[in-house]
């Protein structure tokens, strides 16, 4: 796995793919045992579907949800606690998270999260990172990082001002504090709020409506839109770094600590 890049379908053991008729085709983020937290494995996973995308002709747009009752919870618990002991181990997340978001900003395809379930960290940032995002509205997400101790570099200080402004993005990426998808859509941090049982087959019908439509008039649309992102990207390179530089901290060993113990941290 180390370095290379997957070529196939067939190269992912945590992501399900369901091809649909007409260009659509469905990720499902597959670890329902642990709400579709991010081993290492899937941690990259989640950064090569991309590249494996963009090379199917055959597929047109891409919808991305999670098996069972969550979209993804962000990292397991068990490599985040190698993160804050291992140099190693950070090394190789800090490259999987930033290719991440880079490959989702540099890929042709429209991509639309089905946000079906709790969304944090890595999760989240496919969830937000999405060209167009639908979320549940008694679903809830939240960036989640500075209550582990570590600084919002998954994708957060790159996204949340663009999509819900500065005051919204400080205020939820300083607190952590959980918001639903009423509340998201109302400011402006997703695209759809529907009832939680309409949110897939919501996605599935604007994925079919995009794949109907002139490719390469959504395609190039896409691209001049991220262009916002792209100009930005060192202010994405820095909240990284920083992120990746907390995760060798007392702070961060405190935070896992804390979730460990159920117990308040005390940073």
């Amino acid at each position: 796995m180390a370095g290379d890049h997957f070529s196939s379908y067939a190269d992912f053991e945590y992501i399900d793919f369901d091809r649909r008729d007409n260009g659509v085709i469905v990720a499902t983020f597959n670890r329902p045992d642990t709400l579709n937290s991010a081993n290492v494995r899937l941690h990259r996973e989640m950064s090569e579907i991309w590249h494996v995308v963009d090379a199917d002709e055959q597929v047109r747009c891409v919808v991305v949800t999670g098996a069972g009752r969550a979209f993804s919870a962000g990292g397991d618990m068990g490599m985040i606690e190698e993160m804050t002991s291992s140099y190693e181990a950070m090394l190789v997340q800090w490259r999987d998270a930033g290719a991440i978001v880079e490959n989702m900003i540099s890929s042709r395809k429209p991509v639309i999260s089905a946000i079906n379930g709790v969304a944090v960290g890595a999760g989240l940032a496919i969830a937000l990172m999405a060209d167009i995002s639908v979320m549940g509205e008694s679903v809830r997400l939240t960036d989640g990082h500075v209550r582990l101790g570590v600084a919002a570099g998954d994708h957060g200080a790159l996204v949340w001002p663009m999509l819900c402004g500065m005051a919204k993005a400080k205020y939820y990426l300083l607190t952590a504090d959980f918001l639903d998808g009423r509340e998201a859509e109302r400011i402006g941090l997703v695209s759809k709020c529907v009832p939680d049982e309409q949110v897939l087959s919501e996605a599935i019908a604007i994925a079919e409506r995009l794949a109907a439509g002139s490719q390469l008039a959504i395609q190039w649309t896409k691209k001049a839109l991220n262009g916002w992102y792209r100009q930005s990207m060192p202010i994405f390179g820095e909240s990284l770094a920083l992120e990746m530089l907390c995760f060798l901290g007392e702070d961060a060993k405190e935070g896992v600590a804390a979730i460990r113990e159920k117990r308040p941290p005390h940073f």
